[in-house]
């Protein structure tokens, strides 16, 4: 039997924990493997994280949105309201830009952001949202069914 989980919070860092939480009974539910469980924890706090913070340094207010659905796998989807630019542009950027000092804290964290969850998630996908400005950053998993 499939299930979605929403989750919708404020964007504020606090809210991370939480997402990473429910992120984790979900995918145990689903039947994520347990030693992938780890990953899950680290990249749905990854992806959130990066939500926050492009929402928090474009002064937007609205909910950062976490889904989850465990049909023939585990997906969760993390979708900010971001000027798409804000977000492709440092993904593109180079290891050693990446270090130049005069990016800022959170333009850092949302440029590595993509690198570390390429490392957590075999199967990543990042794409403007349908409608308005904002990113879908869709991760899966494989379930194994009792």
């Amino acid at each position: 039997m499939m299930a979605t989980v929403r989750l919708s919070f404020s964007p504020a860092p606090v809210h991370v924990r939480t997402a990473r939480l429910v992120g984790v009974a979900v995918a145990r539910r689903a039947g994520v493997a347990e030693e992938l469980l780890d990953e899950v924890r680290l990249a749905i706090g990854e992806a959130c994280t990066r939500a926050v913070t492009l929402h928090r340094q474009y002064g937007l207010t609205d909910l950062v949105t976490v889904e989850m659905s465990d049909s023939d796998s585990y997906t969760v989807s993390v979708i900010d309201h971001a000027p798409i630019e804000a977000s492709v542009g440092l993904a593109k950027l180079p290891p050693d830009e990446l270090a130049d000092e005069s990016l800022t804290d959170d333009a850092l964290t949302t440029g590595v952001g993509f690198a570390l969850l390429a490392g957590f998630v075999d199967d990543l996908q990042v794409r403007p949202v349908d409608d308005g400005p904002g990113t879908e950053v869709r991760m899966v998993w494989p379930v194994t069914r009792r």
